[in-house]
């Protein structure tokens, strides 16, 4: 496996692998308007600027994008692994990344948790700090968690 800092040569791939894995997984937790809502939100434009800014990693298995993850200072956001590739531990070791990456500078790490990764992050030690809603122009609300960690002890 090669874990990398994503550059613009991996633009398009990062964005197909966010916008297939939205697709296939959120329907089944969300109304179409809520999983438009999230198309739009992981756009062209915002994938594009968190690469050039340095903040997205992918994860290669025999040259093969499985998987991506971004940290922003202390916060973990859009990791997604491959419908096809999930529970073969991609996802894992994105987020065992991202955390040792967040705790060289910080005692805690927070995310943004889409209702089918709640779970997910409860077994890794997060706990909900926070319930979030927001309606969206479709008329659909979007409900997630904001779920904290803590790193280490200073």
């Amino acid at each position: 496996m090669e874990y990398r800092k994503a550059d613009q040569a991996d633009f398009s791939a990062v964005l197909a692998l966010i916008q297939d894995t939205i697709r296939a997984i959120y329907p089944r937790y969300y109304p179409q308007g809520c999983v438009d809502y999230f198309l739009n939100w992981h756009s062209q434009e915002r994938v594009s600027a968190a690469i050039e800014a340095g903040q997205v990693h992918i994860l290669l298995d025999g040259g093969e994008l499985v998987g991506t993850g971004s940290q922003e200072g202390d916060r973990i956001t859009r990791v997604f692994v491959l419908p096809e590739r999930q529970g073969r531990g991609y996802g894992r070791y994105i987020l065992d990344r991202l955390e040792e990456a967040v705790a060289a500078d910080y005692n805690t790490v927070q995310l943004d948790a889409s209702l089918p990764a709640v779970h997910l992050y409860e077994r890794r030690g997060y706990h909900t700090v926070e319930h979030q809603s927001e309606g969206t122009e479709s008329g659909c609300v979007l409900v997630w968690d904001v779920m904290e960690k803590r790193l280490r002890e200073d």
